[in-house]
């Protein structure tokens, strides 16, 4: 029996997502069925992600009906997934990854370097504000929740004078063409896993784990065991206020760290998740 069935999230990059893992499994003989759950970070928009229990809520329902065996696989965007998941589940599918910058949004298409002195910048990634405050600290960095659309609308709306967001979601839902500008990897690192679509499965579910990495793209998915090794390397001391960006890319892993002002930045790079992980402890990074 090839029935595949898809747990994912019901926002449109979500769907989005659980259909192109669709699309590559119906390419490898398999039959694919999308089951959609809503969770509960998708429920509340009315508070910061980190005061209601953190990035965990966007998959957690769909956990547990891996854990019911309701579903046989979940997809998630790999950022949204903590460093650290129970011992029951398994990563072992990664999609090819996609653009990982972040990506400047302006109703006007003014650049950043342009803003006014105040003018409130929306993005929901502590890892983002600090880095933000470092490059732009005549600027306001404010948090904002809600999907695509909504960031947008609300930039437009006035509520903020522009919105930072990952790159590769607005491509993926069509919308490259509101992007004003791009952050070059330098500027700000983005989050560990940024722009790669994980498939999630249980650890003893084993005709689930031969589905997942069937269509596993194995550059992205060294590149997403790199990143998550080094949050591994802290065990549970990070959290959703955590400044931490991890990116991997031609052989080279580099690690941002700061206080949650922007203020101590540390900057490192290396080869390997151990030296980046070293690096980051000598020079101050404690979470």
């Amino acid at each position: 029996m090839n029935n595949v069935r898809i747990g994912t999230r019901g926002s449109q990059l979500a769907l989005w997502q659980a259909n192109r893992v669709s699309d590559l499994l119906r390419a490898q003989g398999y039959e694919p069925e999308l089951v959609v759950m809503k969770t509960t970070g998708d429920k509340r928009h009315d508070v910061s992600l980190a005061t209601i229990g953190g990035k965990g809520l966007f998959i957690k329902e769909l956990e547990e009906a891996l854990e019911r065996g309701a579903i046989d696989i979940a997809v998630h965007s790999l950022k949204d997934v903590p460093s650290i998941i129970p011992d029951h589940f398994d990563l072992p599918g990664f999609l090819e990854r996609a653009d990982p910058r972040d990506a400047w949004v302006h109703p006007e298409n003014l650049p950043l370097a342009e803003m006014p002195a105040g003018s409130i910048i929306g993005t929901s990634a502590p890892r983002r504000r600090a880095q933000l405050r470092t490059l732009f600290p005549q600027l306001k960095v404010e948090d904002i929740r809600g999907n695509v659309d909504t960031r947008i609308n609300k930039a437009r709306a006035g509520q903020y004078g522009g919105i930072i967001l990952a790159s590769a979601g607005l491509t993926r839902l069509g919308r490259a063409a509101e992007i004003t500008s791009y952050f070059s990897t330098d500027e700000l690192l983005p989050a560990a896993g940024q722009g790669i679509i994980a498939i999630e499965t249980r650890r003893d579910d084993a005709r689930a784990v031969e589905v997942a990495r069937s269509i596993n793209h194995e550059p992205s998915a060294l590149a997403a065991r790199n990143e998550r090794g080094v949050l591994q390397k802290f065990g549970e001391q990070l959290d959703c206020y955590s400044c931490i960006a991890v990116h991997s890319a031609n052989g080279t892993i580099r690690a941002f760290f700061s206080d949650p002002d922007g203020s101590n930045p540390i900057r490192v790079s290396g080869t390997a998740v151990d030296e980046v992980y070293e690096q980051l402890v000598r020079e101050g990074a404690t979470p």
